[in-house]
């Protein structure tokens, strides 16, 4: 009887065979099935992605809208200002570059170094303070780096009422420094009477602060565009100090504070710019009406 099974536990050549057929047989239906052929649960489920899909684009496109027409009270979330922090890093580099004379190495070094100390023997006060030499100066460099970038809630009354400001987050850590070295001039009881020696380190920790982009005023006879720092921004200086010419005294802590009380006033005193736009006006133009402002009585 055991020849009347098709199969036994020692097959012959021809169960053998039948076994190999029927196995390669269901492995081509199970790689049909699964990897090449779709069934018509999964093209449902395709039809049914591709309808919620397009659902949802219509939804966001109806929310985007709605947004769109919002009342001007309401405002957008913050953006990303990551497209403006490489125009600002380039914009950084351009006044490197100037300030160098475009040179390369120790000759460019020496080009910023000295334009920086006429530059700061050009406004020193001369009735106490002796000539600034400079000895060394790093341009650093980074860039200010700015993000959250949002409509302001506060209206400026000098702007069009559909325009608001544009306010961003900004902070500044780079490793520019200067190394100078002067005199304090004692006129008292006579004119030079004495002479303190001062030598000074001063780098740059961190610069922080809201950054307000006013836009031009369609109203405004010469269009230009403001940048504006407040007054309670965040700002911090490491200072070396060297002072005395026998009996030196080393990092003065009173000395640093009016150091960086004196950087502040004149970020403060220049902290607007205004841009005026090409080809709708001049610089003269701008800084005749900004004096036309200021004369205004309040």
């Amino acid at each position: 009887m055991g020849n009347n099974y098709l199969f036994s536990l020692t097959p012959t050549f021809t169960q053998g065979l039948v076994i190999g057929q029927l196995s390669i047989f269901i492995l081509l239906a199970l790689v049909l099935k699964y990897l090449f052929l779709v069934s018509a649960e999964s093209d449902s489920g395709s039809t049914t992605y591709y309808s919620q899909t397009r659902s949802d684009d219509s939804e966001w496109g109806r929310s985007r809208g709605s947004k769109d027409d919002q009342s001007e009270g309401e405002e957008l979330g913050p953006e990303s200002a990551r497209w403006f922090n490489g125009l600002a890093h380039q914009v950084a580099e351009v006044y490197r570059a100037k300030l160098r004379d475009h040179l390369p190495g120790f000759e460019g070094n020496e080009a910023a170094r000295k334009k920086i100390e006429d530059y700061a023997n050009a406004i020193r006060p001369r009735t106490f303070l002796d000539h600034i030499t400079v000895h060394s100066v790093d341009l650093g460099v980074s860039a200010p780096q700015l993000s959250a970038a949002r409509l302001s809630s506060e209206k400026d009354g000098s702007l069009d009422t559909n325009t608001k400001p544009i306010e961003f987050d900004m902070a500044y850590t780079d490793s520019a420094s200067i190394s100078i070295s002067t005199a304090y001039l004692f006129n008292y009881p006579m004119s030079s009477f004495a002479r303190l020696p001062i030598s000074l380190t001063i780098s740059l920790s961190l610069f922080e602060s809201t950054l307000t982009l006013l836009p031009p005023s369609p109203n405004s006879a010469i269009p230009t565009l403001t940048i504006a720092l407040p007054s309670d921004f965040t700002l911090n200086l490491k200072t070396t100090s060297l002072m005395g010419s026998r009996a030196m005294l080393k990092d003065v802590p009173k000395l640093h504070e009016l150091i960086e009380q004196q950087v502040r006033r004149t970020i403060a005193a220049k902290g607007t710019w205004k841009i005026v736009l090409p080809g709708l006006g001049s610089v003269a133009d701008a800084k005749e009406e900004i004096e036309r402002e200021e004369t205004k009585p309040m």
